[in-house]
This record gives C-alpha cells, structure tokens and sequence, in this order.
C-alpha cells in the first residue's frame, strides 16, 4: 500500500472516533436533565404531600371544632327543653291546685239550705244588746248574703262542722248585728277581719258573751270563715275570712264554721288592706280603742276602710 493511501485511512478513522465522541455528549447532557428533573419532582411531590398533610390535619382539626359545637349546642338544647318541661310541670301543679281549690269552694257554696232554726228569740232586735237572748239552733246549712262598700258576696255555713259558731252567727246576723260594721284588720296574703261593732255600749254587752270551742271539722284555707279567738273558749262576735291556705291555724282551736263562695272571694280580695295589721304592730286600729270608742273613732282616723253595710240570711228559717 502507498504511503499516500496509509495516511488517508489514518485521517478518515481519526475522523469516526471523534465523531462519536462528539455524539456521546449531547446523551450525557440530556441524563443529567432527566436526573435533575426527578429529583425536582420527587421534591415537588415531597412538598405536595406534607402540604396535603397539614391540610388534612387542619381539616379534621376543624371538623372536631365544628363537632365540639355541635356537641355543645344539643346539649344547651336539651337542657333548655328540661328546664321548659320542668317549669311547664311546676305551672300546670299550681294551676291543678288553684282550680281544686275553686271547685272546693264552689262545691261548698252551692249546698242547699238543711233544716230549720228552732228557739228563736220573740224580739230578734232585743238580741243586739242583750246576748242571753241569742237562742237560736241554727239551719244545718244556711247562706248569708253581705252587702259591703266594694260589693255583695256570700257565705255557706255548714253547722256540723262548727255547731256552737254556726249558732253563734246565726243569731248574730238575724239579730242586724253586722250593720255598718268595719273590716277593722285586713292583712294581704293572711286574712280579713271584722266583728267589733260600731256602738260602744253593744260592745261592752258581748264582750264577755263567749263561747266554748268547737272540735275542728275543716281546714283554714282559701275562704273559709273562722271566729276569732284569743284562748280556749274565748269565741265572742268577731270573725275573719282566710285570703289563703292558713292551715296553720287549725292547730290552735280556729274552727272554720262557712265559707264564701268563688265569685265572692274576688269581691273580699278588693276591701281595703293599706292598714294592714292593728296597732300597735301595724298601722291599723287599735282594738281596744275600737271596742271603746266604735266607728267614731274608725271613721274619723280610718277614712279608706271598708264597711260591711248589712248581712241578712237568704235561706233556712
């Protein structure tokens, strides 16, 4: 082989070998970008996935929040309803109770006249100043209608449940002794009481006028009438009417012997209550002075109190 022939193989492998080289860059290029690129990914998706972490937590985080309030709230709910039925409970006893004691007081005052007075007395206007001559027996049940300065209203007595007092006020109301007489002790929420009468001298006849205690039958409560008393065997003319259930009393020998009737009881609840207890106590009369002086001495230091103007008996002979 000629030399010019040697070198021209010489030159053209030299070529081939450095064109090969030449390709073998741009490959090696291009696998340090893939590399590049996947470990940016693999970065990016580390970043995705802590992201998509916390906002996972902030997710449940906020679910509990709403969870707690809910929780809450039925609980607020719940007990809101228990405290309306229990209040609703309490409200529908004490109308239960109210109503009871209406139909009670109804009851009582629609009983019919029993029987008949015997041992009346010739001369019923002789009665007034001299007690021994209130010999009446009363009816077994008999109404009494007062007219007052707040209006009419009327009371049931029932003498088996109070004989002795039944009697007592039978004679007393025949006789006209309830004729401008003053509910000289009116106390709100207890009782209102009268009885004193407005002449002197009529008072001094029945002071000592008493009689022996009834056993008790019934209970002082809403609108029941009692006599008054200050002791054993101490019953004389004055009498008062339960505002409320004053059961309390039953114990110490006031033995209710009427009542008054549902609709009278509101006019009873208007007589004037602003003296409320006597002297010296309260502000109202002194009864001891009343006794002495009567309705001269009420009217002229007393000018808003009520009067019972008349009491007459509307059934039972």
């Amino acid at each position: 082989m000629k030399l010019s022939t040697t070198l021209a193989l010489f030159v053209a492998t030299s070529l081939v070998v450095a064109g090969c080289g030449k390709a073998k860059e741009p490959a090696q290029a291009a696998a340090v970008k893939v590399g590049e690129a996947a470990e940016k990914a693999g970065e990016a998706a580390k970043v995705g996935a802590a992201e998509a972490s916390e906002r996972a937590k902030k997710a449940a985080a906020a679910a509990k929040g709403v969870a707690e309030v809910a929780k809450a709230e039925a609980l607020k709910t719940a007990k809101v309803a228990a405290d309306g039925a229990e209040a609703t409970a309490a409200a529908a006893k004490v109308a239960a109770e109210k109503t009871a004691a209406a139909a009670k007081i109804a009851a009582a005052g629609e009983a019919p006249a029993a029987g008949a007075a015997t041992g009346a007395p010739a001369d019923w206007t002789a009665v007034v100043k001299d007690p021994s001559k209130a010999t009446a027996t009363a009816p077994g049940v008999y109404k009494v209608k007062f007219s007052t300065t707040q209006g009419d209203f009327t009371m049931t007595v029932h003498r088996e449940w109070a004989p002795k007092g039944a009697d007592r006020f039978y004679n007393l109301v025949k006789a006209g002794y309830f004729t401008d007489i003053g509910f000289f002790r009116n106390i709100a929420g207890f009782m209102v009481q009268f009885g004193i009468h407005g002449e002197p001298t009529v008072n001094a006849a029945w002071r000592g006028a008493r009689i022996s205690d009834d056993p008790g039958k019934q209970s002082n409560k809403l609108g029941f009438v009692t006599f008054a008393t200050s002791g054993k065997d101490s019953r004389t003319t004055q009498i008062f009417i339960n505002y409320k259930d004053n059961s309390f009393l039953d114990r110490m020998g006031f033995s209710p012997f009427a009542i008054v009737d549902a609709e009278g009881m509101a006019v009873v609840n208007k007589l004037y209550k602003g003296y409320g207890e006597g002297a010296p106590r309260g502000k109202g009369p002194d009864q001891g002075r009343l006794q002495r002086e009567g309705n001269k001495y009420l009217k002229a230091e007393f000018p808003k109190m009520d009067f019972c103007k008349s009491a007459v008996v509307l059934d039972g002979k």
